[in-house]
């Protein structure tokens, strides 16, 4: 029997969770099937259907799945994933600080960092040049809360299951803290945001940290954080 909140009964409900949700759940499932890096055909055998059944679902040419198709959907990616040596599953902690995370989505198709910092009203501060490259997801911190919860081994949780997203700092007074953090743990995010300073507050060792990791630093310039949440979570990518 599985141990509770292991990485698999996380990932499985993330996954889940987002497939059922979204708009267009075929574009989902096909998203976490690549992911994790399962053939069409190795699933087939694993859900004992045809593969052209999977591509039905994925392309939407079969209504949407219900919810028992996407239950055995999932476990089956997932335990194929755990299965494969360097598999996703054995690289997500067992538990998440969900007070200090607030929001985390992977995207399902990948944007620009110039593209996304739109969404967030953001002023760039460092590193605009590296902005063109292509992240995956985002995750919303109350920058407080991590510091005053997240251990050295735990903040590695804000990743999900893909470094290269953008990281949402929220409540920062000066950006020393999370940026220390940034710099002292594995692995790097591709882009960091701040929200709660203005660009001209921002402490210059942050900056200086942000040029020395190469990694964009960016000021969300949106009113409130309820609103900087709300506003991302309306991106259709």
């Amino acid at each position: 029997m599985r141990e509770k909140n292991n990485p698999e009964d996380l990932l499985e409900k993330t996954i889940a969770g987002e497939i059922t949700l979204s708009e267009d759940p075929g574009k989902a499932l096909k998203k976490w099937r690549q992911i994790l890096d399962i053939s069409q055909k190795d699933l087939a055998k694993v859900l004992n259907i045809s593969p052209s059944v999977i591509s039905d679902y994925e392309s939407g040419r079969r209504k949407s799945p219900g919810v028992e198709f996407v239950r055995k959907y999932t476990q089956a990616i997932v335990s194929q994933d755990r299965r494969k040596k360097g598999g996703i599953t054995g690289k997500i902690p067992a538990t998440v600080k969900s007070g200090a995370i607030l929001d985390m989505r992977e995207f399902l198709s990948p944007m620009t960092g110039r593209q996304f910092i739109k969404h967030v009203n953001g002023k760039v501060i460092a590193c605009e040049e590296l902005l063109d490259e292509k992240i995956h997801g985002y995750t919303i911190i109350d920058s407080i809360k991590a510091i005053l919860e997240l251990s050295d081994t735990e903040f590695p949780q804000i990743y999900g299951i893909n470094n290269k997203r953008a990281i949402i700092f929220t409540k920062v007074h000066l950006g020393r803290s999370p940026m220390i953090a940034i710099k002292v743990t594995k692995p790097k995010p591709s882009i960091v945001i701040f929200h709660g300073v203005s660009p001209g507050e921002v402490d210059k060792l942050a900056v200086k940290i942000a040029e020395s990791e190469r990694i964009p630093l960016v000021v969300s310039m949106t009113e409130n954080e309820e609103k900087l949440v709300a506003d991302l979570k309306k991106i259709e990518a």
